[in-house]
């Protein structure tokens, strides 16, 4: 590029302004999709946001196994002693229980969707436009030959994740019964999301009050839950039932739940759609040193699993049939001392 001008220093002037200016829209389009190599060499997903926000996305599992605030801060517990290695499941992030949750029926614990390599979908079918601000990757997962001899059934998995512009990370599930026998299957389901947070003892869960639940360590007994909130002194692992509590200051009611860390003075907000169930869970001391050899001793006191699922009734599609789940993930600014959870300041 040359630019005429009786003054050279003027001429040289302009000419540096616009390589500066070219530069700087080279280096900050946004937002951006890269794949990279991650751990072990297993391929991943970053995607950024205009802010300095991102989320990676392993295809091993299509596992989300990072979510950072504009501030490099991760909002995702992810295990340290985690195995990127299949086919054992990633200790961490948000692993994603298909077509089974827990050792409810005939397959692999929590399914084999999370240890098994997902595709970039080429062709994803319609969704609602994401902001033109948005980072996001479409993936595919179609049963192997092996997951046929365990489950058989043809399905189609397509999963969307999505970094919006303030920062919120949605995932967008769709499963769809492709049989050509004309066979109808069931599967449950589960967004198993592992929250970072700075001390287990200092975390309370908001949104849960009054519903039954299925307590997992005094033999799945119904029990229903009493408190404002839930709090933290030993192991957890209860799955409530049906939850249909909806915020009526938000048009579109939409559930939320709210897990509130003192420490650090942060909500985490988790709204879902088409999962009736969600999952409390914490291992504490004894499990965790014991019985989960890809978790640090003292993990626990820093993670804390919100699940949003379908359990209870499992999903049921006839072939052709497709089944759509969304979960919603965002972090806002909160204190203790503001008391419950004011659902207008977070909708």
């Amino acid at each position: 590029m040359k630019i005429r001008s009786e003054s050279g220093g003027v001429e040289t002037r302009i000419v540096v302004l616009l390589l500066v200016s070219v530069l700087s829209m080279a280096t900050e389009r946004c937002p951006s999709f890269e794949i990279a190599k991650g751990i072990n060499g297993l391929d991943k997903i970053v995607l950024r946001e205009c802010r300095s926000r991102s989320a990676e996305v392993y295809l091993y599992g299509g596992h989300v196994t990072s979510w950072k605030n504009e501030n490099g801060e991760e909002l995702l517990y992810l295990s340290s002693k985690a195995i990127f290695k299949p086919p054992k499941p990633i200790r961490g992030g948000i692993p994603l229980c298909f077509p089974q949750f827990s050792n409810y029926g005939p397959v692999e614990s929590h399914g084999f969707a999370r240890n098994r390599i997902w595709e970039l979908d080429a062709n994803p079918p319609p969704l609602p436009s994401n902001s033109s601000s948005d980072a996001f990757v479409d993936l595919i997962l179609r049963p192997t030959e092996d997951d046929l001899k365990m489950w058989p059934n043809n399905f189609e998995f397509r999963m969307r994740v999505a970094l919006g512009s303030e920062g919120e990370l949605t995932l967008t599930s769709r499963v769809r019964n492709t049989n050509s026998d004309g066979k109808p299957f069931s599967f449950t389901f589960a967004y198993h999301t592992y929250f970072s947070v700075s001390d287990i003892s200092e975390v309370r869960v908001e949104g849960l009050e009054t519903l039954d639940y299925l307590d997992k360590l005094r033999n799945r007994e119904r029990f229903t839950e009493q408190g404002d909130a839930i709090t933290f002194e030993s192991e957890v692992s209860i799955r409530f039932l049906r939850y249909l509590y909806f915020s009526y200051y938000h048009h579109n009611l939409l559930p939320f739940i709210a897990i509130l860390d003192h420490d650090k003075k942060r909500t985490f907000v988790v709204r879902k759609e088409g999962l009736a169930d969600a999952v409390v869970w914490n291992p504490w001391d004894k499990k965790s040193k014991k019985k989960i050899s890809d978790m640090g001793d003292e993990d626990y006191k820093h993670m804390l699993c919100v699940e949003a699922a379908a359990i209870e009734r499992p999903i049921t599609l006839k072939p052709g049939e497709e089944w759509k789940g969304r979960l919603e993930l965002s972090a806002v600014p909160s204190s203790y001392s503001s008391g419950q959870l004011d659902p207008k300041k977070v909708l």
